[in-house]
């Protein structure tokens, strides 16, 4: 079992007050098909915040002067996980995630449950820096995705 620390740093977050409900059922299937022993009752911190904060952190994390989806911030290297107490920060934006929902024709809801996936991964050692690692996340993606009843997010892209 995941613990979520769930903080909602923006009021934009209001007009969406399931989501902590979302991201406790995306981390928890997430976190039983991921494959890998995790400590129980291990906890994820998950930050809510809008597109301005979210700018400023992806511009000091990341050197990108603008506003992504999701940020993820490990706690533990990948070697460590089965023991830490603390898995790492998911940050989201909301702006951002509504904006992506919308335009890919997708429920905020499913939408934001799969970008709380593809973070938590990221906690646990995953990326999609090159076409395999893309492949192999995405299909983990896919699969912990399938298990909530939302749609394969890169359906169109394959």
């Amino acid at each position: 079992m995941i613990v979520l620390d769930c903080v909602s740093e923006s009021p934009l977050w209001e007009r969406h007050p399931g989501i902590e409900a979302v991201a406790e059922r995306a981390l928890a299937q997430a976190a039983q098909d991921c494959g890998m022993t995790l400590l129980n009752g291990a906890e994820v911190s998950l930050l809510l915040i809008d597109d301005a904060r979210m700018r400023e952190m992806n511009r000091e994390w990341r050197e990108k002067d603008k506003p992504t989806n999701v940020l993820s911030f490990q706690s533990v290297p990948p070697e460590r996980l089965a023991s830490a107490p603390f898995l790492g920060d998911i940050v989201l934006a909301c702006e951002t995630v509504e904006r992506e929902a919308a335009n890919e024709g997708k429920n905020f809801d499913d939408h934001a449950a799969h970008l709380v996936v593809h973070g938590f991964l990221h906690l646990l050692g995953h990326d999609h820096i090159d076409d395999r690692e893309a492949d192999v996340m995405e299909a983990l993606e896919t699969r912990i995705l399938a298990a909530l009843g939302i749609a394969d997010p890169y359906a169109d892209e394959h």
